[in-house]
């Protein structure tokens, strides 16, 4: 698919972007075991989602021509007090535009605004095999921690999950607080996204 660079751009996603950010991820769901749901969600209950997200985590889109054709977002890994200092990410990317770099650079502004809310490591959960997605998180740094085996069944398969992890902060003593994405600043964020829309406009040269 033939684009021009000048095109792109990344932002925080807002409510009213729910349609277009589900119609992104509706095939992965059809068609694909990356995500191990079975059922498409409302729009509604897909904006309840997000709800749940914004504010606290950063929720990203990247647009070309207006049109948003990647999102990515974090959230928290898990529940219990002493987990507060970790995020997981997950990315999607419109199934016609993939290879143009919008995942990488997602995945790598969520990264920096984490490490503004002080979270001090990264998770991404794989359905494995997944060359395309193992590749990324590992050309990032991250590292496969372990795989949990047969751990989904989806499309008449078994199916393993490939865990990585990337410390993205020093594991102080009495690491600071953790701030919710609100409170980091537009400025601080929009200079984040700004400077990785630079390097992905670059790219795609």
């Amino acid at each position: 698919m033939e684009t021009n660079a000048k095109n792109f751009t990344m932002r925080m996603a807002v409510m009213e972007d729910a349609p277009e950010i589900l119609a992104i991820y509706e095939p992965y769901i059809r068609k694909t075991t990356i995500t191990f749901e079975y059922e498409v969600p409302t729009v509604e209950a897909f904006r309840q989602r997000m709800a749940g997200i914004l504010g606290a985590y950063p929720y990203l889109v990247c647009e070309m021509d207006g049109k948003i054709t990647a999102y990515a977002y974090a959230h928290r890994f898990k529940e219990r007090a002493a987990y507060q200092w970790d995020a997981e990410l997950s990315v999607y990317v419109d199934e016609n535009c993939t290879g143009m770099g919008m995942g990488k650079a997602l995945y790598q502004a969520l990264i920096e605004i984490l490490k503004c809310q002080n979270v001090k490591n990264a998770y991404a959960l794989v359905t494995s095999p997944n060359e395309k997605s193992d590749a990324l998180h590992k050309s990032m740094g991250f590292t496969l921690e372990g795989v949990s085996h047969n751990t989904g069944y989806k499309m008449g398969k078994w199916l393993d999950v490939s865990s990585y992890v990337k410390a993205i902060g020093s594991h102080d003593p009495q690491p600071a607080e953790i701030i919710p994405c609100s409170a980091v600043g537009e400025e601080r964020i929009a200079a984040i996204l700004g400077r990785i829309q630079g390097y992905l406009l670059k790219r795609s040269l």
